[in-house]
């Protein structure tokens, strides 16, 4: 087995709709604004599978699920992982760990922390670690514009 470093990122602005959730990691954050995107916009979720897609040689979330496309259209990302999970284990690939950093003023993570990470690894099957951070007031993020994450996953491969 080959051990393949992958690195995904992900930024998502706030919505003005009231009606849009706010779901990070699978994780709902009730009474919290909502991110705009095509699918959910969950910012981790999106970050993760491009970590676990690239290193595998299996393109980016773009590529795989495209925002033209109307079938993606209020997407789950949690469904979106487990598809991109599926094409990792076809080519052999397996999850060996995951961290993140969630950069956002708005909300505060630690209260949900946990409970992501407990989704994240169990959608994975491996340990998914988070880290919440603020932009200390700096840059788009700062103005509580919106929230950005990075993710880097360790995946073995068949060499």
């Amino acid at each position: 087995m080959s051990h393949r470093i992958g690195h995904g990122f992900d930024v998502h602005a706030f919505s003005a709709d009231p009606d849009r959730r706010l779901v990070i990691g699978g994780v709902l954050f009730p009474g919290e604004r909502g991110l705009i995107g095509h699918s959910d916009a969950d910012v981790l979720t999106h970050a993760v599978i491009d970590a676990l897609l690239s290193p595998a040689g299996l393109g980016d979330i773009g590529e795989l699920f495209p925002d033209t496309d109307p079938d993606h259209a209020g997407a789950d990302s949690m469904e979106l992982l487990a598809e991109a999970l599926v094409r990792l284990q076809a080519v052999g690939g397996s999850v060996v760990n995951i961290d993140t950093t969630i950069v956002a003023e708005q909300p505060k993570i630690a209260p949900k922390k946990a409970a992501m990470q407990a989704r994240m690894t169990e959608a994975v099957g491996a340990p998914v670690t988070i880290k919440g951070k603020r932009a200390e007031s700096l840059g788009a993020i700062g103005r509580t514009e919106g929230i950005a994450c990075w993710a880097i996953a360790l995946i073995e491969v068949e060499a």
